[in-house]
């Protein structure tokens, strides 16, 4: 089963590191990332600029309101994510655990729906137009 993890930085993490700290958590994550892809656990992912490069869209008044920035202000801001293949959702949270990244911040773990689902979703929108 296919499942999305958020990654959740705060504020005061990378930032706040010495150099000697930063190269230190990256090459242990590099490492964590290499023994994810080598059994096959790793779909993909990619690490995100920023919060503040954020452009957030929701729907006000009856049309697109466009907000610069993050909507949420929060102290934790998105910095990445992976698409995980586990068995089941016990699974997901134990290779998870072990992703260094949980360590200064937090992981969000979301099963992805169901490639049928998303076809059924983008069937009907064809019909609608």
């Amino acid at each position: 089963m296919k499942y999305v993890c958020l990654s959740y930085l705060g504020p005061s993490n990378w930032e706040t590191m010495s150099e000697r700290d930063r190269k230190a958590s990256m090459e242990e994550f590099f490492a964590y990332l290499a023994g994810m892809r080598k059994n096959g656990h790793i779909i993909g992912g990619e690490a995100l600029q920023s919060a503040e490069t954020a452009t957030t869209l929701r729907w006000r008044n009856g049309k697109v309101a466009i907000t610069d920035g993050p909507y949420a202000e929060t102290k934790e801001q998105l910095a990445g994510f992976w698409i995980v293949e586990a068995r089941d959702l016990n699974h997901a949270i134990q290779l998870m655990s072990k992703n260094p990244a949980v360590r200064g911040g937090a992981i969000e773990i979301r099963p992805a729906k169901h490639h049928a689902d998303i076809s059924d979703v983008l069937s009907a929108s064809k019909g609608a137009s």
